[in-house]
Parts: structure tokens; sequence; C-alpha cells
């Protein structure tokens, strides 16, 4: 017979140690396996009304990580507000001291800091310091006591307490924290880390999105580029950077941009204006135009027969609709 689902309110919207539930008498483990709980990680449940995001799988690796480990890469980037940059069944990416145990699993992306030697060479300053404006919310815990009779109500997101520079982690000097799991890097350097660790189509994408949403700015990635030069994947991360549009509007359009590129074409514009004889200006996401019969790609439903769009005074353009 299938385990009732039984809820302790101090437990309720929370993601917690099975261990600690059974230690301090909460739950039993029959209770554990119902279907009031849904297992993130080993050890580690969350109550199963909650979103199955990558948010939900940051807090799941949180509770089992050493002290020092930062989330980075495309989870920073997710906990920041690009949405697309990973998914609940995606790995969680962290960056942990260099001498730590925790190796890279299932569902979770290790990636080691320099040593602590090294890791004063790390503190940003400058436009890297300016830009730190929270992306998330912190779904507080519940105080002791009460009952949780909903989910959590979103408070504002609060800065980490200043670290001394020989204990910073290389990842970058500022990170961000919540009350529910570990602190993760700011958005300059999560577009670093993005571009270093994954495939630059995918990069590009969530750099993109960072950018659009003003979380960091093209001056800000110059400077952690140069200063993140001589670390492992920097040219790639430079080679990210190079690729990477403010102006992109979505994920597809970026990814687009990129492969068009990658495939020996020169690059697209974005946004580019197109005037048409009724003075009627078209903003596509795209535009080719250094070929002798222009191409721009609007959003739109599928077309397979290309539109002429013939502006006076220019070239005839190919409207081309993904």
């Amino acid at each position: 017979m299938p385990p009732l689902a039984y809820r302790p309110s101090v437990l309720a919207w929370q993601v917690f140690r099975g261990s600690d539930a059974i230690r301090h008498g909460l739950l039993s483990p029959h209770q554990l396996r119902s279907s009031a709980w849904v297992r993130l990680r080993r050890d580690v449940y969350a109550d199963s009304r909650l979103d199955r995001d990558h948010r939900l799988a940051c807090q799941g690796v949180s509770l089992r990580m050493p002290g020092g480990t930062v989330l980075a890469g495309p989870s920073a980037a997710y906990l920041h507000g690009v949405e697309h940059a990973a998914g609940f069944a995606d790995d969680v990416h962290v960056l942990a001291p260099w001498a730590t145990s925790v190796r890279t699993q299932r569902g979770l992306r290790v990636h080691t800091t320099l040593s602590p030697r090294r890791a004063g060479d790390a503190v940003a300053s400058g436009r890297l310091g300016r830009r730190l404006t929270p992306g998330a919310v912190v779904d507080g815990p519940p105080k002791p006591g009460a009952t949780v009779d909903g989910p959590p109500t979103p408070g504002a997101m609060v800065g980490g307490p200043p670290t001394p520079p020989d204990q910073l982690s290389p990842s970058d000097a500022p990170t961000f924290r919540a009350a529910d799991m570990s602190p993760w890097s700011q958005p300059a350097v999560a577009a670093w880390e993005t571009g270093a660790w994954l495939d630059p189509v995918r990069a590009v994408g969530i750099v993109d999105s960072l950018l659009a949403g003003g979380l960091t700015d093209l001056g800000a990635l110059a400077e952690v580029a140069e200063r993140f030069a001589d670390r492992p994947g920097g040219r790639r991360a430079c080679r990210v950077f190079d690729l990477a549009d403010p102006g992109a509007q979505s994920p597809p359009e970026s990814h687009l941009r990129v492969r068009l590129v990658l495939g020996g074409l020169p690059r697209p514009v974005t946004q580019h204006p197109v005037r048409l004889p009724s003075n009627l200006v078209l903003r596509p996401d795209l535009a080719l135009l250094t070929t002798s019969d222009p191409l721009v790609e609007g959003r739109g439903s599928h077309q397979t027969t290309p539109m002429r769009v013939a502006p006076d005074g220019r070239p005839e353009w190919t409207l081309i609709r993904l």
C-alpha cells in the first residue's frame, strides 16, 4: 500500500535532507517515499508542489555542497533570470574550492577554482563591481513553529557579506546569495563561465540574453575576458563574447546567427532597418548585408517561398520567415 502523503508544516514548500527529517522525528523513511515529496538527489528531498525548474535543482545541490562552493555558468545565468539557460533536468554547474572532494556526477558538473596562492588574482574591480543588480528572488524558510498554507512569497535578493581578497573564489569577487542555496556568480562572470564551458551556439544564446536583459554589458564582458584570458577556456569565452549581440531578441535568433557565422557566412546584423516603397520600415531579426541579393529573416510562420522586398534605390531583399 502506498504511504499516505503527510507534510509537517515545517517542511511544507521546502527542500531538505531526508536524514535530518528522520533524525528529528518529522518523517519516517516510509513517509519520505510518499507523493508529498520528490527526491532531488541522494538524501535530498523537496515538497512535490514546488515547480520543477533549475532553481529547485540548484537548491537540492546546495544542500550537499561544501563551504566556498559557488553556483556558476548557466546555473548562475538562470538564477539571474535567463530561464532558457538551464532546465530542471540539466546539470547544475558549480565552482568548488580547488582541494574539494566533490566530483562531477549525474546532475552535477563540478569545476575547480585556482589554488589559494592564485585566488587573489581573481578579484574584479571597476565595471564588474558596478553591475551588481540582483536578478532572482529569495524564498526564505518559514519561521520556527509557523504554519505554511501556501508557497513562500518572493522577497528581495540580498548580497553576500564582503569576502577578504585572499578568500575569494577565482570565479570573481562579489557573488549573490539566497537564504536557501549556495551563492552564485555575478552576471559578467557567469557569462564568461558559460562561454568557457558550453558549446558556442548554446553559450551565445545565454550571453545574448544577459546582455539584452541589462544584467551586464559589452564593456564588462571585455574586462572579465581580459582578466581571465590565461585561464582554461579563456579563448573559447572570448570567441563567444565576439559572437554575442545585445540586439538579439530570442534564443532561436541567437542560435541561427551563430550557426550562420560558424558556417562561413558574413555576420548578420540584428534589427537592421529595411524601408519599403510605402515608407514602412521593417526591422527583421537578422539581415545579411554584404551579398548582392541581401537576405533578411523575419519572425513568423514558416514560409517556403521567399518574399521579394524592393526598397526604392536599394537592392532587392529576400525575406525568409522562420
